[in-house]
Protein backbone atom coordinates (compact mmCIF):
# COMPACT_ATOMS: atom_id res chain seq x y z
CA UNK A 1 0.00 0.00 0.00
CA UNK A 2 2.65 2.28 0.75
CA UNK A 3 4.44 1.80 -2.44
CA UNK A 4 1.49 2.65 -4.70
CA UNK A 5 0.84 6.00 -2.07
CA UNK A 6 4.73 6.77 -2.79
CA UNK A 7 4.53 6.23 -6.50
CA UNK A 8 1.44 8.76 -6.85
CA UNK A 9 2.95 11.03 -5.01
CA UNK A 10 6.27 11.16 -7.01
CA UNK A 11 4.59 10.64 -10.60
CA UNK A 12 2.75 13.46 -9.66
CA UNK A 13 5.27 16.62 -8.86
CA UNK A 14 3.86 19.03 -10.73
CA UNK A 15 0.39 19.54 -9.01
CA UNK A 16 -0.29 22.32 -6.61
CA UNK A 17 -4.28 21.87 -6.57
CA UNK A 18 -6.07 19.42 -7.99
CA UNK A 19 -9.67 19.40 -6.62
CA UNK A 20 -12.63 17.89 -8.46
CA UNK A 21 -16.94 18.55 -7.51
CA UNK A 22 -19.60 16.18 -8.59
CA UNK A 23 -22.03 17.02 -10.45
CA UNK A 24 -25.69 15.47 -9.33
CA UNK A 25 -27.95 14.43 -12.28
CA UNK A 26 -27.77 17.28 -14.46
CA UNK A 27 -25.29 21.02 -14.82
CA UNK A 28 -28.31 23.45 -14.28
CA UNK A 29 -26.98 26.90 -16.72
CA UNK A 30 -27.41 28.66 -13.50
CA UNK A 31 -25.41 26.52 -11.17
CA UNK A 32 -21.83 27.87 -10.49
CA UNK A 33 -19.11 25.57 -9.56
CA UNK A 34 -16.17 27.13 -7.27
CA UNK A 35 -12.64 26.29 -5.62
CA UNK A 36 -11.07 28.55 -3.22
CA UNK A 37 -7.57 29.04 -3.77
CA UNK A 38 -5.17 29.75 -0.68
CA UNK A 39 -1.02 29.94 -0.14
CA UNK A 40 -0.73 30.46 -3.62
CA UNK A 41 2.86 31.56 -4.33
CA UNK A 42 2.97 35.34 -5.74
CA UNK A 43 6.08 34.79 -7.42
CA UNK A 44 5.91 31.34 -9.57
CA UNK A 45 4.11 30.84 -12.84
CA UNK A 46 1.59 27.52 -13.06
CA UNK A 47 -0.60 26.23 -15.65
CA UNK A 48 -4.15 26.08 -15.23
CA UNK A 49 -6.14 23.35 -16.31
CA UNK A 50 -9.98 22.19 -16.33
CA UNK A 51 -10.87 18.93 -15.60
CA UNK A 52 -14.03 17.16 -17.10
CA UNK A 53 -15.36 14.07 -16.66
CA UNK A 54 -18.22 13.23 -19.02
CA UNK A 55 -20.01 9.97 -19.59
CA UNK A 56 -22.10 8.70 -22.64
CA UNK A 57 -25.53 11.08 -21.93
CA UNK A 58 -23.48 14.16 -22.81
CA UNK A 59 -25.17 14.87 -25.99
CA UNK A 60 -22.79 17.41 -27.68
CA UNK A 61 -19.35 17.57 -29.30
CA UNK A 62 -17.94 20.60 -27.65
CA UNK A 63 -18.15 22.10 -24.27
CA UNK A 64 -19.22 26.14 -23.65
CA UNK A 65 -17.62 27.38 -20.29
CA UNK A 66 -17.53 30.60 -18.89
CA UNK A 67 -14.49 30.60 -16.36
CA UNK A 68 -13.89 33.25 -13.78
CA UNK A 69 -10.86 34.09 -11.42
CA UNK A 70 -11.43 36.48 -8.67
CA UNK A 71 -8.24 38.11 -7.51
CA UNK A 72 -8.00 38.83 -3.62
CA UNK A 73 -8.07 42.85 -3.95
CA UNK A 74 -11.38 42.28 -6.42
CA UNK A 75 -10.19 42.22 -9.98
CA UNK A 76 -11.50 39.12 -12.23
CA UNK A 77 -10.90 37.67 -15.06
CA UNK A 78 -13.84 35.92 -17.13
CA UNK A 79 -13.25 33.81 -20.36
CA UNK A 80 -16.06 32.09 -22.34
CA UNK A 81 -14.10 28.53 -23.29
CA UNK A 82 -14.96 26.24 -25.81
CA UNK A 83 -13.78 22.70 -25.20
CA UNK A 84 -13.51 19.69 -28.34
CA UNK A 85 -15.11 16.81 -26.33
CA UNK A 86 -15.58 14.01 -29.23
CA UNK A 87 -14.36 13.71 -32.28
CA UNK A 88 -16.43 14.37 -36.33
CA UNK A 89 -17.21 10.61 -35.60
CA UNK A 90 -18.79 10.72 -32.43
CA UNK A 91 -15.43 9.26 -30.81
CA UNK A 92 -15.51 10.90 -27.35
CA UNK A 93 -11.96 12.43 -26.34
CA UNK A 94 -10.14 11.97 -22.96
CA UNK A 95 -8.96 8.77 -21.00
CA UNK A 96 -10.71 5.95 -19.34
CA UNK A 97 -12.36 3.08 -19.41
CA UNK A 98 -16.13 2.26 -19.90
CA UNK A 99 -18.64 5.23 -19.89
CA UNK A 100 -16.63 7.57 -18.00
CA UNK A 101 -13.95 9.71 -20.17
CA UNK A 102 -11.90 12.34 -18.43
CA UNK A 103 -10.41 15.36 -20.04
CA UNK A 104 -7.69 17.56 -19.09
CA UNK A 105 -8.30 20.68 -20.67
CA UNK A 106 -5.60 23.54 -21.43
CA UNK A 107 -6.97 27.00 -19.06
CA UNK A 108 -4.18 29.86 -18.94
CA UNK A 109 -0.28 28.67 -19.50
CA UNK A 110 2.23 30.56 -17.48
CA UNK A 111 -0.38 32.19 -14.86
CA UNK A 112 0.94 34.10 -12.19
CA UNK A 113 -1.46 34.83 -9.01
CA UNK A 114 0.32 37.80 -8.45
CA UNK A 115 -1.92 38.97 -5.39
CA UNK A 116 -1.30 37.82 -1.80
CA UNK A 117 -4.43 35.92 -0.34
CA UNK A 118 -7.71 33.99 -1.31
CA UNK A 119 -8.39 33.40 -4.89
CA UNK A 120 -11.83 32.34 -6.38
CA UNK A 121 -11.97 30.07 -9.48
CA UNK A 122 -15.09 29.71 -10.99
CA UNK A 123 -17.08 27.28 -13.61
CA UNK A 124 -19.99 27.78 -15.24
CA UNK A 125 -22.03 25.84 -17.98
CA UNK A 126 -22.86 27.82 -21.24
CA UNK A 127 -24.40 25.52 -23.57
CA UNK A 128 -26.87 26.78 -26.58
CA UNK A 129 -28.51 24.34 -28.77
CA UNK A 130 -27.53 25.91 -32.51
CA UNK A 131 -29.19 28.36 -33.65
CA UNK A 132 -30.84 29.61 -29.91
CA UNK A 133 -30.47 32.02 -27.83
CA UNK A 134 -31.70 30.22 -25.12
CA UNK A 135 -28.82 28.38 -23.22
CA UNK A 136 -29.71 24.82 -21.88
CA UNK A 137 -31.46 24.97 -18.50
CA UNK A 138 -30.01 21.20 -17.55
CA UNK A 139 -26.64 19.78 -19.19
CA UNK A 140 -26.72 15.77 -18.80
CA UNK A 141 -23.49 13.35 -18.89
CA UNK A 142 -20.62 15.79 -17.00
CA UNK A 143 -20.71 14.15 -14.24
CA UNK A 144 -17.92 15.90 -12.29
CA UNK A 145 -16.04 19.06 -13.17
CA UNK A 146 -12.54 19.97 -11.88
CA UNK A 147 -9.85 22.63 -11.24
CA UNK A 148 -5.83 21.96 -11.42
CA UNK A 149 -2.98 23.96 -11.11
CA UNK A 150 0.50 22.73 -12.14
CA UNK A 151 3.71 23.79 -11.51
CA UNK A 152 5.90 24.93 -14.38
CA UNK A 153 9.21 23.82 -12.94
CA UNK A 154 10.32 20.30 -13.21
Amino acid sequence: MLIVSACQMSCDKKRIFDEYQSIPNKWNKDSIITFNLRNIDTVQNYNLFINVRNNSDFAFSNLFLIAQIQFPQGKVITDTLEYEMATPNGQWLGTGFGDIKENKLWYKENFRFNEAGKFKVSLQQAMRKNRSEQGIENLEGITQVGFRIENTLN
